[in-house]
């Protein structure tokens, strides 16, 4: 899941501040004004999803500009910090930087832009999708945005992902169910119901696609039944609850936005999630596919297995495996190897000289890393890994600036090592009396 969505900082390793300032025509966007400047406008809009670190994104920088002021009082041009804001590029499935995403008639809807990284390329792209947007007004399809204020006894596709519950069937499938639910209670006439009703149906769309169907948003009308609003005591509308298995349910205390809604349920998906995996690195692939994909990755090097047994390697991973549960939300990457397989990674990471086991954490994109200084015990670790959540810790940089070869090897069996087997000599037919001669 990118990007999806968990607190990852970059910044660790070099705290640069966001691309755009207040004197650009680039309007810079977050989550608690997406939401009326972008979905509820009648514009288009281009919007930048970018982290202040990415070198693509540092390159982009001045043409965004110069296309924010040759379109502006036409199109609409915005950027989004998503490494700080990263709910909001959760929210529309932002897995790489930057990402161009083009907010049309329908707002809902976004497209993803493919053209070139020029000014030109991104102003005609703009002039086209406006001209596209000019036609289909003129010919009656607006699509624009809808307050969605005309209550839910209208219908429409819109709400189409919001699953509505009654008495008879909220049991079956949310109390049973080993996914999560929020779940709004609300009544016909109410008129806060209707201002959420649009901004829950977004959400429900959003958080569908984006956990792929885990986490559930449903409706009750609670004046119908009566039963469930008793049952959960339901005292005023719209009332939003929480439902996961084996929990009792809790009330959802946020914005009602859909930003924020979203938010809410990819926390909820995270939390529930299962851990990343650990993988041993057993060939270039697998580092290089491991460290390009998140923003940091934990290497630990284990003692040889002749050293530690398979009991005591376990013990090493499974320490690994419980701060990989406890950091999930970071997004993080995981990789070990055994002392010596990897001695040219080993080196460029300053590994081996406090012994073994050893950790690192890499940020390939900076090639630089923090070396574990502490014990390699859970308590030794989370001090680590919490210190760097916080941008703290001394960094190096790689040796020679990029991860060195890595040497395919077989993964390891389970099993506690063997010594290799030495040849038998047979002496029998050595006269060891001339041997001593010759030797003086």
């Amino acid at each position: 899941l990118f990007f999806v969505v968990g607190t990852v900082s970059c910044t660790l390793f070099l705290a640069v501040n966001g691309l755009y300032s207040a004197s650009d025509d680039v309007i810079e966007l977050t989550p608690s004004n997406f939401n009326k400047e972008v979905i509820q406008s009648e514009n288009l809009w281009l919007v930048e999803f970018y982290a202040p670190w990415c070198g693509h994104c540092q390159r982009l920088t001045p043409e965004w500009k110069k296309a924010a002021t040759a379109l502006k009082g036409v199109v609409k041009v915005g950027a989004v910090d998503a490494d700080k804001h990263q709910s909001l590029g959760g929210q529309y499935g932002v897995r790489g930087f930057p990402t161009i995403k083009i907010f049309g008639a329908n707002k809902n809807k976004a497209e993803d832009y493919q053209g070139g990284r020029t000014s030109d390329a991104i102003v005609d792209a703009a002039l086209s999708a406006l001209r596209s947007l000019v036609k289909d007004r003129l010919s009656g399809r607006s699509g624009g945005y809808s307050s969605g204020k005309q209550g839910r006894e209208s219908g429409g596709g819109d709400k189409k992902d919001v699953i509505e519950l009654t008495d008879d069937s909220f049991d079956k499938n949310v109390i049973n169910s080993d996914d999560v639910w929020m779940v709004e209670f609300y009544a016909p006439w109410c008129g806060h119901c209707k201002n959420l009703e649009p901004e829950w149906a977004a959400a429900a769309t959003e958080v569908k696609e984006q956990t792929k169907g885990k986490v559930k948003l449903a409706a009750v009308d609670a004046t119908v039944n009566q039963m469930l609003a008793s049952r959960y005591g339901i005292r005023g509308f719209p009332t939003i609850k929480i439902f996961q298995k084996g929990e009792d349910p809790v009330d959802y205390d946020g914005s009602r936005t859909r930003s924020d809604i979203i938010a809410r349920a990819l926390d909820l998906f995270s939390d529930n999630a299962p851990p990343p995996e650990l993988l041993e690195i057993i060939s270039e692939d697998v580092l290089k596919s491991t460290c390009d994909a998140h923003q940091l990755c934990i290497i630990s090097v284990l003692p040889h297995i002749l050293d530690t047994g398979a009991s005591g390697r376990n013990s090493y991973l499974d320490v690994m495996l419980k701060m990989a549960e406890k950091y999930k939300k970071k997004m993080w990457g995981w990789l070990w190897t055994e002392a010596g397989a990897q001695s040219d990674l080993e080196s460029s990471l300053g590994i081996g000289g406090f012994g073994y086991p050893a950790m690192a954490a890499v940020n390939a994109r900076k090639m630089k890393f923090a070396l574990l200084k502490g014990s390699f015990s859970e308590q030794g670790i989370n001090e680590f890994l919490r210190e760097l959540s916080v941008g703290r810790g001394s960094t190096a940089p790689v040796g020679g600036g990029a991860f060195p070869k890595i040497h395919s090897v077989e993964p390891w069996d389970g099993k506690d090592g063997e010594l290799p087997v030495e040849d038998d000599i047979d002496l029998s037919d050595v006269d060891l009396d001339d041997w001593d001669k010759d030797e003086l």
